[in-house]
């Protein structure tokens, strides 16, 4: 014929966006069609015209309407069609009404079409050519009876096929014979929906099989050659995953052998145009056999293409033309000119999901970022961010075709093309091909049809981090609902966003300067041992900084962030060294970071490590409680001590919240076995000299040191939580401590009062070793007193530190610019009170009490719940309060004041009273005993008739079996968990669960800029988050929409300059459109829908019993079709489905009443 000069393909997606860029090379206009469900496909697009095909029929059977096809042709005036590969690229029927329309079809003559695309026909002609065939059926009648013969007299196993077209359609492996029906009529089903005919026969299945296949080409004049031969082996279901040319395990002889095959057989029956001869070659003994020829382009041409130079496109439309084969005008030299050129293989990147049984999905491609670079080619078809996947059609998003010179070459560049992919918004089996190319039984060519069913490795797949998307949806989530910690509170104003940023107080070049020795240098040098005994030889006293923990969760009830912390650790390594200790974890802040601030302790203590190599890091362990409310097994307490000192706690501050030394034993042996130091602090309350109160005198004081010394502890602390120890009673104290005792001293209070300054003041004169207090922005109230303020008093006398208010000064204006961040959780207290010494509450529980009556209302009777705090102490027989104990007074205190409850009727024994659970565990004696009890009226209605314990509560408590608690982590993350992992269960384990799951949807948030985490981002503001080293996000929110009916609201960001827009739903607001009904995990009696998809055929009606194994009905997504059958024998309550109805991935199927 003359040149084309119009060609229609009658097809979609990426081979015929493959096509028409032949054509387009060519000077050829294009055309194509496209079903209403396709008409957003980049290949409608990619023609010169495009045109609506098959309307009103499923999104199938429109590409397979002949009439409609041929009319669009005729009306466009093309000249000829291109069928691409699967629909009707194999049906002679369409090539015959082509020819009757005047128009040329690009491909075989339909005479050969039905020789060979026919299975059945295609063998006859393969034993008649002298072509190895392996034993078969013909095509299958209905009579089961006679099927099960004919397949008898094979020999199982067999493999069941449709006579007509490929791709792994209707394709089943049958083993048994009572898996024929099921099979058969899935496959006739499978075979219909995709081929437009359902015939199907049976073949013998060679069980360790490699698949190879020969790339032909022959022209109207009579000239056939072959371009080698191509490697498919690699499959699941029967369906080609990753393809490669030359096959790697052929030598010269036999590659000679089977191509000449192909072309004998091709020969024999006149063939045109490209087509692929199809072999299954036995692993073991090299022998090969016919298994079918597809007469048509294939899918992995690519690779074909890659290794010899010739284009296969091209050539078809050559041929079509009247090309001559060996000429220059067909593109394809004659046989003896066609060569090998180095190796290649393809991968097909669809949009299943390993994870889920290679489950299609489907929905918008948020992000979609390709590879590229040398020996790489893609051929996409609808591929790009913001494309819609339906599921309609095959889940092929681009197929990736990779050279090398040798196939080691090959396979690393299609490596490293597949992980430079970035694909959003639906699953992918990217990081599954990643994991079978990077193979040894891949890269050396030893794998067989069965690899990958055989490798269940190749599942074991890492999940795209996606830290990008996910984070955006944080951002989005608190943008659209807000943070649930800000509910309530007034954001600080825009304007201060820039507050706490380092490059205005030091100089860039400050970080340049070496890291000088400091205190954890020292340590290391001398030992634990060593070091007590040099801080107590110091005259110059010791000071630990506060402000990473105490100082800030006092006044901010625990709201701190990371992010705050890590630009100014640097600067405390390099101008600080002075110091003895920053107390920066442990306590308070464990469970907070994960429960508000959905941050990983273990991470904060392992960054701010790498960033201070040099002085000492110092924790709060509550002994027994670790750094939980309750108590914990004594090997639970041993493996949490362990972690911390191994991931860099140097300094241990172990108290027990009751003062009983007997409870804080297996702490400080945990912390001594460590090799860190044992800082044993005594916690002080009441008045050393209140005669009314000498139940905490100086000789009680006294010999809690020596009983903690004789335990060995390396220094003695007290710890003065309310900030109620004063001027007289903390020198009183610290003499009679040093002369008692050989240890240091170190002292903790709080400033609640206003005078604490004065009480460090008079400890450091009586001779105390080291004192705690906070940067001077962050001191007072219910912090620590001000460093500066001690610093400067202490200034030009023998007992000055070795750090200078110069020094400190930058710190302070630091922590200033960062406290505006958190003003929505400073508590509402502008000066000291004197009312501490009234009620004695520790400063934390100052702040996080008056936090608790915000939200319980109670807010207006705080005078209230202070003097109910007081009178509860005196209930509980004036105890020790420091958390847990503190919290416990706390919760009985709020209690009281919302029951409108006095002390005298609490201790009523008439008045029936449903105390806190944390009243009763304190009673029962769970966070261990006082020194001379509980009062006993009390713990008797509080216990109402339990038996308290009587002695230490560890030591009743049974070890925890740490093995089981590891999986029980594990199951809870979704991950392997490490050990750091398995402490933070151990202590927490629903704050731990809810953490991860946190993490698992939004990733690690702690990068945010503050202002982000907390109140999202304004319109047009842009920030810049650094997620990894040389890893920094530019995310900018640029709009948002109203909420639509279904309640999305569309926030509209840019990532990187990219557009990436995320849909988040308003909480509350109800979506308009009926759900349908989800099946309840775990029900034997629901039967839910395994993937999304179309439900294709519904096999059973209400009432209907069923056997187990019984067909129930089938579901296709993207031309695969799946069969559920009954798990066991029931009877079908309810269907909630019918033929062609949408379902989702759970959705409920059918409902059973299960038989007894």
């Amino acid at each position: 014929m003359s040149k084309i000069t119009r060609l229609l393909v009658a097809n979609r997606s990426e081979i015929a966006i493959r096509v028409m860029r032949a054509a387009a090379e060519l000077g050829i206009r294009t055309v194509a069609i496209y079903a209403r469900e396709d008409r957003f496909a980049l290949h409608r697009f990619k023609a010169d015209e495009s045109y609506l095909v098959g309307e009103g029929k499923t999104p199938i059977q429109a590409y397979l309407d002949i009439g409609d096809i041929l009319r669009i042709a005729r009306a466009a005036g093309v000249d000829a069609i291109h069928p691409g590969y699967g629909f009707l690229s194999e049906n002679p029927d369409f090539a015959d009404a082509c020819a009757a329309a005047g128009i040329e079809f690009i491909g075989p003559s339909p005479d050969v079409m039905r020789t060979l695309g026919n299975k059945v026909a295609a063998r006859n002609a393969a034993i008649a050519a002298n072509v190895p065939v392996i034993p078969a059926t013909g095509a299958l009648p209905d009579d089961l009876d006679a099927v099960k013969a004919q397949a008898a007299a094979i020999g199982y196993p067999l493999m069941l096929k449709a006579s007509w077209g490929g791709g792994g359609r209707g394709m089943r492996a049958i083993d048994h014979e009572d898996e024929l029906a099921t099979a058969i009529a899935a496959a006739r089903r499978e075979a219909k929906a995709a081929f437009g005919n359902d015939e199907v026969y049976l073949e013998k299945r060679i069980v360790r099989a490699r698949h190879v296949e020969v790339q032909v080409l022959g022209d109207t004049h009579g000239q056939l050659v072959h371009l080698f031969e191509r490697d498919c082996s690699v499959q699941r279901r029967n369906q080609k995953v990753v393809e490669r040319a030359p096959a790697p395990y052929l030598d010269d002889a036999r590659r000679t052998e089977l191509c000449e095959a192909a072309l004998r057989l091709c020969r024999s029956v006149g063939y045109t145009h490209a087509g692929t001869v199809e072999f299954l070659m036995d692993a073991d003994s090299g022998a090969f056999y016919f298994i079918e020829v597809n007469p048509r382009i294939q899918v992995e041409h690519t690779v074909t293409e890659e290794v010899t130079g010739i284009d296969i496109v091209k050539a078809q439309i050559h041929i079509s033309e009247g090309a001559r084969i060996g000429d220059a005008a067909s593109g394809v030299p004659a046989q003896a000119g066609i060569r090998l050129n180095g190796h290649a293989l393809q991968c097909r990147v669809t949009t299943e999901d390993p994870d889920k049984g290679f489950a299609p999905d489907y929905g918008k491609l948020g992000a979609y970022r390709s590879a590229a670079g040398f020996g790489i080619r893609l051929d996409a078809g609808t591929a790009y961010t913001g494309a819609v996947i339906t599921p309609y059609y095959d889940s092929l998003l681009v197929k990736v075709t990779a050279w090398g010179r040798e196939p080691a070459e090959a396979a690393q560049r299609m490596d490293r093309a597949l992980r430079e992919f970035r694909i959003r918004g639906v699953a992918t089996n990217l990081a599954f091909l990643e994991n079978v190319v990077g193979h040894p039984s891949f890269r050396d060519g030893s794998c067989t049809t069965r690899f990958i069913d055989e490798t269940p490795e190749l599942l074991a797949t890492t999940p795209r981090q996606d830290r990008a998307t996910r984070m955006l949806e944080f951002i989005g989530e608190v943008v659209v609902n807000g943070n649930p910690e800000m509910k309530g509170r007034q954001p600080p104003p825009v304007t201060q966003a820039t507050h706490g940023d380092t490059g205005l107080i030091w100089p860039a070049t400050g970080l340049d300067t070496p890291i000088p020795a400091g205190s954890r240098d020292l340590l290391r040098e001398l030992g634990p041992a060593g070091f007590a005994a040099w801080m107590r030889a110091q005259r110059a006293v010791l000071l630990t900084d506060t402000t990473l923990r105490d100082a800030h969760q006092s006044l901010f009830a625990t709201r701190m962030r990371t992010a705050d912390m890590l630009p100014v650790a640097p600067h405390y390594a390099r101008e600080l060294a002075g110091l003895l200790s920053l107390e920066c974890w442990g306590g308070a802040t464990f469970d907070v970071a994960m429960r508000f601030l959905k941050e990983d302790p273990w991470q904060r203590l392992a960054q701010l490590r790498a960033r201070v190599p040099n002085i000492l890091f110092q924790m709060l362990l509550r002994a027994s409680n670790a750094v939980g409310y309750t108590n914990y097994p004594d090997n639970v307490v041993r493996f949490f001590v362990q972690r911390a000192a191994a991931e860099g706690i140097d300094l241990f501050r172990v108290f027990d919240s009751l003062n009983n030394a007997g409870n804080m034993r297996v702490a400080m042996d945990a912390v001594n076995e460590s090799g860190a130091l044992c800082e044993a602090a005594l916690c002080y309350t009441g008045d050393l000299f209140d005669a009314r109160r000498d139940k905490y005198s100086l000789k009680y004081y006294v010999g809690l040191a020596r009983e903690f010394e004789r335990a060995g502890a390396h220094i003695l602390g007290i710890k003065d939580m309310a900030g109620i120890c004063r001027p007289r009673a903390v020198s009183a104290l610290v003499k009679a401590l040093r002369e008692e005792t050989g240890l240091p001293v170190h002292f903790h209070t709080h400033d609640t009062s206003g005078a604490s300054a004065a009480s460090v003041l008079a400890a450091i004169e009586a001779g105390v070793d080291a004192v705690d207090g906070a940067m001077d922005a962050m001191s007072g109230l219910t912090s620590q007193p001000s460093l500066g303020a001690i610093v400067a008093a202490l200034e030009g006398s023998e007992r000055a530190p070795d750090v200078t208010l110069d020094q400190i000064r930058p710190f302070s204006h630091y922590w200033e610019g960062v406290r505006r961040h958190y003003a929505p959780f400073e508590a509402d207290m502008r000066a000291g009170t004197a009312d501490v010494y009234r009620h004695e509450m520790p400063g934390g529980q100052y702040t996080n009490l008056r936090e608790q009556a915000r939200a319980m209302g109670l807010e207006h009777r705080w005078d209230a719940i202070a003097q109910a705090y007081a009178d509860v102490n005196m209930l509980f027989g004036d105890i020790v309060k420091v958390t847990p104990t503190s919290k416990v007074v706390g919760d009985m205190a709020i209690f009281m004041v919302a029951n409108e409850l006095t002390p005298a009727d609490v201790l009523d024994p008439a008045r029936e009273i449903a105390f806190p659970e944390s009243v009763v565990q304190l009673m029962r004696g769970e966070l261990g005993l006082p020194p001379d009890g509980f009062p006993d009226g009390l713990q008797r209605k509080v216990l109402k008739g339990q038996a308290p314990l009587t002695g230490r509560p560890g030591a009743v408590l049974p070890p925890a079996d740490l093995d089981a608690a590891r999986t029980a982590a594990s199951e809870a993350a979704g991950r392997d968990i490490d050990d750091n992992d398995l402490a933070s269960w151990l202590m927490y384990p629903k704050v731990f669960a809810d953490f991860t799951r946190h993490q698992r949807q939004y990733s690690d948030v702690s990068a945010l800029p503050t202002p982000v985490f907390f109140n999202g981002l304004a319109e047009r503001e842009e920030i810049a988050v650094a997620i990894d080293a040389g890893k920094t996000l530019a995310v900018r929110l640029t709009g948002r929409t109203e909420a639509d009916d279904e309640g999305m609201v569309k926030l509209f960001f840019e990532l990187n300059g990219q557009p990436r827009p995320i849909k988040v739903a308003r909480a509350g607001q109800a979506s308009a459109q009926r759900k349908h009904p989800k099946a309840e995990d775990g029900n034997p009696a629901h039967l839910p829908a395994p993937m999304p998809g179309a439900v294709a055929m519904v096999a059973v009606t209400a009432g209907q019993k069923v056997a187990k194994g019984t067909p129930l009905l089938s579901i296709e997504a993207m031309k695969m079709e799946s069969v559920l059958s009954a798990e066991r024998d029931a009877t079908v309550a309810k269907v909630w489905v019918a033929p062609g109805d949408a379902v989702e991935a759970k959705d409920l199927l059918v409902e059973f009443e299960l038989d007894a």
